[in-house]
């Protein structure tokens, strides 16, 4: 068995981790635990799937023995980073970012260890200390310290100040308040390090400044410091979590289980190894082998069960594993009709949905070929006639021998809805509404 990392820097470095730190991180992470922490602004009622390089980043801090904190950005979050944004963000009200901080407050609270008897992880609101302050202080204690070229020069400010719509002072003052939280943080929880991604730096620079200017530190080993996660994106350079067009997120009422395993199930061969480095605590010999199934049988896709499994567990536990695992199990061995009307939806989002009173079930019932029709399988009478001969539609599931046989009340899955296939893969959902 090859050699584990012995520190966490050698860890995230050999995981492809690092994309800068600043001068002797390594050696101060080498040879003492320290408090670190990360900042999640809550813009959205969830964290998501580009958050979890950071998430578990102070998950795999804390396994080494240092002290992670994540905090939340109850301040920052009403003003908004202009990091990686092309546009002005929309400013939230307050009581929707009030409720954001609970709900990732309370997903924070279920993947770090709150209760380790040495490194308990601690979940902070940065509101605490920015709520309190007024203006003509911070200006004069604190905005004094920076210098207006030198925040022109970051690059989440020059690249806005170069479009037609600029930035507004309101975003432009976000790397203040950033750089003041780790100020406070240094200062109270004698946190040394910040963590975030790669479009983070300057704002973390900004801190690691701002504390040795305000408290003339000359200790190295009592230095701040930052790392910095890399933009993550698959092969065809999409971000990672927007190539399917909608955001991953952990939250099960957003993102269900099943949805959340088939993401990474889909993984290419290609980045699934990247992603097994980066996302899991698989050892080196572990992904070399995995690296070899990938290679030598691709189509079990072995990387790729691994991957998915290890992480919709972190997330959603080994009751979420295990019922995206049935849900996935069902659709591939043609098994729907033992799903739940919600489970069936989750499986066949994206196929057409076509709404029918329930009173056109009641008494008699409709024909099965004007139900096609009304669901737009087909054009005519006569073209799903055709294909009923031809064998090529189903009734849930079930081979349609007679175009005209009646569908009544009693055909619908779980008493809500009907479904009508047309060859192996194109479904219809018929819904049934009162």
């Amino acid at each position: 068995m090859k050699n584990s990392p012995e520190n966490i820097y050698d860890e995230l470095k050999w995981r492809g981790a690092i994309f800068d730190s600043t001068p002797g991180s390594y050696n101060v992470l080498s040879l003492k635990n320290v408090t670190c922490y990360n900042g999640f602004d809550p813009t959205a009622p969830s964290l998501h799937v580009g958050n979890l390089i950071a998430i578990i980043g102070l998950i795999r801090f804390q396994k080494y023995g240092h002290t992670p904190i994540a905090l939340i950005g109850g301040s920052t979050g009403m003003i908004g980073d202009p990091s990686g944004r092309t546009e002005e963000r929309k400013l939230l009200p307050k009581s929707e970012i009030e409720d954001n901080i609970e709900s990732i407050r309370i997903q924070l609270m279920n993947l770090l260890d709150v209760n380790a008897k040495n490194n308990p992880a601690k979940i902070i609101n940065n509101h605490e200390w920015l709520g309190k302050l007024k203006l003509l202080e911070f200006l004069r204690n604190i905005g004094k310290y920076f210098s207006v070229n030198s925040m022109l020069s970051k690059e989440s400010v020059k690249g806005r100040i170069e479009r037609d719509s600029g930035i507004s002072y309101t975003e432009f003052s976000y790397q203040l308040m950033q750089a003041y939280d780790f100020l406070i943080l240094y200062e109270k929880y004698n946190c040394q390090l910040q963590t975030g991604g790669s479009d983070q730096w300057g704002n973390i620079v900004s801190g690691i400044n701002l504390i040795s200017k305000v408290l003339g530190n000359k200790d190295k080993s009592n230095a701040a410091h930052g790392i910095v996660y890399p933009l993550i994106t698959d092969s065809s350079g999409e971000k990672f979590g927007k190539s399917t067009g909608r955001n991953i997120t952990i939250n099960p009422n957003e993102t269900s289980p099943y949805k959340f395993y088939q993401f990474f199930l889909n993984v290419s061969d290609s980045d699934v190894i990247k992603y097994l480095k980066l996302f899991t605590d698989k050892q080196p010999d572990e992904i070399e082998n995995l690296t070899r199934f990938t290679i030598d049988e691709p189509q079990k896709r072995i990387a790729q069960k691994d991957l998915a499994s290890y992480l919709t567990t972190l997330i959603h536990g080994p009751g979420g594993l295990e019922k995206a695992q049935q849900i996935s199990r069902a659709f591939f061995e043609g098994e729907l009709m033992n799903l739940s009307p919600n489970e069936i939806f989750d499986v066949l989002d994206g196929s057409p949905i076509t709404d029918i009173p329930k009173s056109n079930l009641e008494g008699k019932g409709i024909r099965f070929s004007e139900l096609v029709v009304k669901a737009g399988l087909a054009k005519s009478l006569g073209e799903v006639r055709r294909t009923v001969h031809q064998g090529g539609l189903f009734l849930n599931d079930l081979i349609v021998k007679e175009p005209d046989q009646l569908i009544k009340i009693s055909d619908l899955v779980k008493g809500s809805l009907i479904l009508i296939r047309h060859g192996k893969k194109n479904y219809n959902i018929v819904r049934i509404i009162t």
